[in-house]
């Protein structure tokens, strides 16, 4: 498993000012990444360092966005002011994880702003709903050329994730032990009684150290 990227959901001023905010915090351009069509979101990416990416998602006036269960999520996190919303998982092999949470990935996709599009496939996300300081899973389809990673990354790396949680609760969606440092980024918990959820992220970048 390696952590893929980081979602952050637009506040109730739409995604251009979440966009403007998050650029101006970090120092660096956030790129268009188009949109999902079959869960009704549009969003913008920001590749950093390690072969990862930040994402803000917006959700849109759609017929999808209401079925989807990413697109709920996407809304309901929206609607309580914007956020940090999901820490996203990579895996090779969803196999396992199908069978131990007893129900089969489903199928995601971006069109770009081009035309392209970007497909993989994904699960975990009514666990995220349930309980938001659970990542969810992915798998790539496409081809290495169309994914974030391909981009140039920003002069941008995850330092640390702080979640509102309990690893013991995470440690069991994963399926093995969390320890302190997770693929090389710091994971660190606190307010077990509280809100789950993430917290914070802390990056290095062009304006220093940065907590959002």
């Amino acid at each position: 498993m390696r952590l893929s990227n980081l979602s952050f959901a637009a506040g109730p001023a739409g995604l251009a000012s979440s966009v403007a905010r998050l650029e101006d915090a970090l120092g660096s351009t956030v790129r268009d990444g188009g949109f999902h069509p079959r869960f009704g979101t549009r969003n913008n990416i920001l590749p950093v360092l390690g072969d990862r990416y930040l994402e803000v998602v917006e959700v849109l006036e759609h017929p999808a966005a209401e079925k989807a269960v990413f697109g709920q999520v996407v809304r309901a996190r929206s609607e309580m002011g914007g956020g940090w919303f999901a820490w996203v998982l990579e895996v090779d092999d969803l196999g396992p994880i199908e069978e131990r949470l007893g129900r089969k990935s489903v199928h995601g996709s971006r069109q770009f702003p081009d035309g392209r599009r970007l497909e993989w496939e994904q699960i975990g996300i009514r666990g995220l709903m349930a309980d938001p300081q659970l990542p969810f899973f992915f798998r790539w389809i496409s081809e290495p050329d169309l994914r974030p990673s391909a981009l140039a990354p920003a002069d941008v790396e995850i330092l640390e994730i702080r979640l509102s949680g309990s690893p013991e609760r995470v440690s069991e969606w994963l399926g093995c032990e969390l320890g302190p440092v997770f693929d090389g980024v710091a994971l660190t918990f606190g307010a077990p009684n509280g809100v789950p959820g993430i917290e914070s992220v802390t990056f290095r970048c062009p304006k220093g150290v940065v907590t959002l």
